[in-house]
């Protein structure tokens, strides 16, 4: 969603988008069926995509780790003890809607369609983009 959405905004060229997961269950596991399909109903495509694990490089390499829960927050915190989480932050001040536990994907779409323009709208004003 968040690359569909800098495409539209004609800032593809200028982003590095790229999605890990804080746990273990579904590594090397293309996406849920059900995600696959809700986005496939708005046009997009995730063909290809296998989920992977967050790795320290991640952390140092991205300007930005943007977080769906406060479950990841917290095995973020696990898994990189005593380093610098400066750039890792919430999507919104609550957990984005989880499908796998709700079933709920329009509750998912609903939530990162709120986040997600608020987002870029403030990486466009830290970068002035």
């Amino acid at each position: 969603m968040m690359k569909d959405l800098v495409r539209r905004e004609g800032l593809a060229d200028k982003f590095e988008i790229a999605s890990a997961a804080t746990s273990t269950e579904e590594i090397g596991n293309p996406v849920y069926p059900p995600a696959r399909r809700i986005l496939a109903a708005h046009g997009l495509s995730c063909s290809g995509k296998t989920a992977r694990q967050i790795t320290k490089r991640d952390l140092e390499y991205y300007d930005y780790i943007i977080l769906m829960d406060h479950n990841n927050l917290r095995n973020m915190r696990w898994m990189f003890p005593g380093e610098d989480l400066a750039n890792v932050s919430m999507l919104l001040d609550r957990d984005v809607a989880d499908p796998w536990y709700t079933g709920d994907f329009e509750a998912t779409w609903a939530d990162l369609e709120e986040g997600l323009p608020e987002l870029l709208a403030r990486i466009k004003e830290e970068h002035g983009l």
